[in-house]
C-alpha cells in the first residue's frame, strides 16, 4: 500500500449561506460545487473528479417549527432512513436538545455501486428550519485520511444568533 503525506490545509475560508441560516470554514483548496435544485446547498471536494468523498451542507424549509417534543418521532424517522442504506451500520450515534433545537448526529457505514462508504451526518432541527452536513469518504480509507479537514468544518459550523433566539422555550412560550 502506498503511503499518502498527510492532507495539509494551505488556507481557510467560509462558506455563508447565502439566507445567513448557518455557516463553516472550509479548507480554501478544496472544490465547490452546487446542489441539484431539490437542495439548497453546496458540496466541497477535496479531490475534484471524486462526487463520493465530500462535504455536503443543506438546508429545507419545514411547514411547521420543530420541537422538543418532537425528538422521537424525527429520531425513528432519521434510523429508519440510514436503515434503508444497503448494508447500513451505525457506529456512533447521539440526540443533543438544546431548547427547542434538535441535533441528530450519525456516523455510519453502508453499501454504495459495491463500495463501502463512510459518512458522518449532523441533522439539525432549528425552527422552521432543517439543516444538514454530511461528510462521506468514498470508502472507510478516503473518510478517514480527510477526516481532520472535514472535523474542522464540523467545529466551525455556527448558527446565527436569530436562530438561536428562535428556539429559545423562554422566549417563545404561548402563555
Amino acid at each position: 500500500m502506498v503511503r499518502r503525506e498527510p492532507p495539509r490545509f494551505t488556507g481557510v475560508d467560509t462558506y455563508q449561506d447565502h439566507l445567513g441560516r448557518f455557516s463553516f470554514r472550509f479548507p480554501t483548496h478544496w472544490q465547490r460545487s452546487e446542489l441539484d435544485e431539490q437542495r439548497d446547498g453546496v458540496m466541497y471536494r477535496p479531490v475534484g473528479a471524486d462526487e463520493q468523498t465530500s462535504l455536503v451542507a443543506w438546508v429545507t424549509q419545514l411547514d411547521h417549527p420543530a420541537t422538543a417534543e418532537d425528538l422521537d418521532v424525527l429520531r425513528d424517522g432519521i434510523d429508519q432512513g440510514i436503515a434503508s442504506l444497503a448494508a447500513a451500520s451505525v457506529e456512533e450515534a447521539s440526540d443533543v436538545v438544546l431548547e427547542n433545537l434538535l441535533k441528530f448526529e450519525r456516523v455510519c457505514t453502508f453499501l454504495d455501486s459495491g463500495a463501502t462508504r463512510k459518512r458522518k451526518t449532523w441533522i439539525l432541527y432549528v425552527d422552521k428550519w432543517l439543516i444538514v452536513l454530511t461528510w462521506q469518504g468514498a470508502s472507510q480509507e478516503e473518510y478517514d485520511y480527510w477526516l481532520a479537514m472535514a472535523n474542522y468544518s464540523y467545529a466551525t459550523f455556527t448558527l446565527p444568533p436569530a436562530l438561536w433566539f428562535a428556539v429559545d422555550r423562554d422566549l417563545n412560550r404561548k402563555e
